[in-house]
This record gives C-alpha cells, sequence and structure tokens, in this order.
C-alpha cells in the first residue's frame, strides 16, 4: 500500500502522456499552483462527473493561478476519446503503470461496494508553486468535490 502524502512534503515529479499522446510533467508547472487529480477510469459516470465540473471551473481556477491535471491509469487514446465525448478542457494523462498513482498515495486498498479491493482511490493534491503538497484529499467524493475545493482554497 503506498503511501499518502502530507502537506509540506514534496510532491512527487511526474512526466506522463496526455490525450494526444505528448508528455505532461509536473515541472513544467513550477511556478503555478497545480490541483492534481486522481480517478479511476475515463468515461465512467463518476468520473465524467468529477472531470466535467473541472472543465466547468476551469477558467475560475485559472485566474485563481491553479492548473489542472488529471490522472487516471488509462492509455492516450482512451482519455482522447473521454475529452472529445465530454468536451473536456482539463489536462488529462495517462499512468498505465500506475506508478505516479503509488507515488501519490493514490492507489491501492479500498472499499468498493463493500468488498475490499486494490485499485485508484480517488484523490486529489494541491501543490503550490514550489512543488510542496499543500492539501492532500484522499477517497474523495466525484460530486461536489470541486465545488469544496473552491470553497476549501478561499477561490
Amino acid at each position: 500500500m503506498s503511501e499518502r502524502l502530507q502537506p509540506g512534503d514534496t510532491a512527487p515529479a511526474f512526466t506522463l502522456p496526455d490525450a494526444d499522446g505528448n508528455d505532461v510533467s509536473l515541472a513544467a508547472h513550477k511556478g503555478r499552483k497545480v490541483i492534481v487529480y486522481f480517478y479511476p477510469a475515463a468515461l465512467t459516470p463518476g468520473c465524467t462527473k468529477q472531470a466535467c465540473d473541472f472543465t466547468d471551473n476551469l477558467e475560475l481556477l485559472a485566474g485563481a493561478g491553479y492548473d489542472v491535471i488529471g490522472v487516471s491509469p488509462d492509455k492516450p487514446e482512451k482519455l482522447a476519446k473521454f475529452r472529445e465525448k465530454e468536451s473536456l478542457k482539463v489536462t488529462l494523462v495517462g499512468d498505465p503503470s500506475k506508478e505516479v498513482l503509488e507515488a501519490y498515495g493514490a492507489y491501492g486498498e479500498k472499499k468498493l461496494y463493500g468488498k475490499t479491493v486494490t485499485g485508484v482511490i480517488r484523490s486529489t493534491v494541491v501543490v503550490d508553486e514550489a512543488g510542496k503538497v499543500e492539501r492532500a484529499l484522499y477517497n474523495v467524493k466525484a460530486t461536489g468535490h470541486v465545488a469544496k475545493i473552491i470553497k476549501d482554497l478561499g477561490i
């Protein structure tokens, strides 16, 4: 089971392919705050709701100095389908090896319909301009989560 991040930790560096197969790295966002959110799978109801919520609030978040990156174990082709089907504007990257998911504590045992399974733990990590963890939220709900982040960040 991967360790959960705590405020003040250095956010693990990553470079992952986006929906177009281009590399997206956390380092490229240095000097901006980044909301990195982890979700189980593209094209599923909860993940779609969450990605649409981030897309709907992207302008507000960007205006407050936040970039948003969504991470799932999906391959770029599936992310591209997800983006097209739902008209998503948020940056989506794939982590099929699950190395980044594990580094962020977003992969491990979780309860699903009363059973213990191993998989992606829906999580959000807010990284500050210097690359440090500002907030680390685990087992978040897909619905209403974006509104809660906006409220918590005072945006």
